[in-house]
Formats: C-alpha cells, sequence, structure tokens
C-alpha cells in the first residue's frame, strides 16, 4: 500500500509539469495565430475614396501609431514562434524552476510591447470613429468604413494576443515561485 501511495506522490509533479507545458503550448499556439492574423489584416487594410475626382486613401501607413501596432504584432508574431519552439524543445526534457522566471520575463515583455501597440491602435481609432472637436480633428470612419472595420477586427484579434500572453504570464510567475534560491 505504501508503494502505491508513494508511487502516485512521484507521478503528481510529473502530470502537473506535462499538463503546465501542454498549456504554455496551446496558449504561445493561440497567441501566435492571434497576432499573426492581426497583422496580416492590419497589413491589407487600406480604402480609396473618390471625392468629386479627388482620390485620398486610408492606409496603416500613415498613422505611426498603427505602424507601431502593426510592428509589435509582427514582433511578437515572430519572438511567440520562436517560444514556441523553445518551450516544446525544452519541455521534453523539464524545465529546470530557474528557466520558469525567463519564460516569465519573456512573456511579460511580449505582453507589453503587445498591450502598448493596441493601446495606440485603440487611441487612433476612436479619433478616427469620433474625431476630437476641440482640436479640429474630424471623425473619418464614415467616410472609409471598410478600413475602420477592419482597424476595429485586427485590434480585437491583438487584445486576445495580450489576453493569452497575460494567461502565459502567470502560468510562469506561478511555476517561478518554486525556484530555490
Amino acid at each position: 500500500m505504501n508503494h502505491l501511495a508513494a508511487k502516485s506522490i512521484e507521478n503528481s509533479p510529473m502530470k502537473s509539469q506535462k499538463y503546465f507545458m501542454c498549456a504554455q503550448i496551446f496558449l504561445r499556439i493561440l497567441a501566435t495565430s492571434f497576432t499573426l492574423t492581426a497583422a496580416c489584416i492590419i497589413f491589407n487594410s487600406n480604402q480609396t475614396l473618390t471625392v468629386f475626382t479627388v482620390e485620398t486613401e486610408a492606409r496603416y501607413t500613415y498613422s505611426p501609431s498603427l505602424k507601431f501596432f502593426a510592428y509589435a504584432n509582427i514582433i511578437v508574431c515572430a519572438f511567440s514562434i520562436f517560444s514556441l519552439f523553445l518551450a516544446s524543445i525544452i519541455g521534453r526534457n523539464g524545465l529546470h524552476p530557474n528557466k520558469y522566471f525567463c519564460l516569465f520575463v519573456h512573456d511579460m515583455i511580449m505582453m507589453s510591447v503587445l498591450l502598448a501597440g493596441c493601446a495606440s491602435a485603440t487611441t487612433i481609432g476612436y479619433v478616427g470613429k469620433y474625431g476630437e472637436m476641440h482640436s479640429g480633428w474630424m471623425p473619418i470612419c464614415d467616410s472609409v468604413a471598410k478600413f475602420c472595420h477592419k482597424m476595429i477586427a485586427s485590434v480585437i484579434f491583438s487584445y486576445f494576443g495580450v489576453i493569452f500572453y497575460l494567461c502565459l504570464t502567470i502560468l510562469s510567475a506561478n511555476q517561478s515561485r518554486n525556484i530555490e534560491v
């Protein structure tokens, strides 16, 4: 009977380690796919508007905030792919608790970069949708609705990426608290 109890105690940490790595890989795949989708949408979002034979174009490249948002999504997507491969390779051998802290720092930085990009795009989107009458900025989303809808979709996908990185950060922080000094 003692042998069976000792065996279940030994398997419990291995089981939790396996669940932790499965959750890490699953959340990293989700974060990668959502940031890649957000980047693809923003890179393909443009609209040409013709008013009295004058053509104007709405593109993400006209706003530094939207450029930052696009590049933040690409950077986070690239680092997500890198960390996905790293987590899957390291996960086979088992992670030492000190490496959880490295995952925590990585996930925190990626979440911060992505959240900053989302915040800048949300701000510009708000001004594009509602304008800022005190500054003389008129709303433009009535004129370029297709562009605005694509930007909204891109920002929503990116916020989901932030949520997934928040979950990854919480998981890594939880695991790193077991570090022995």
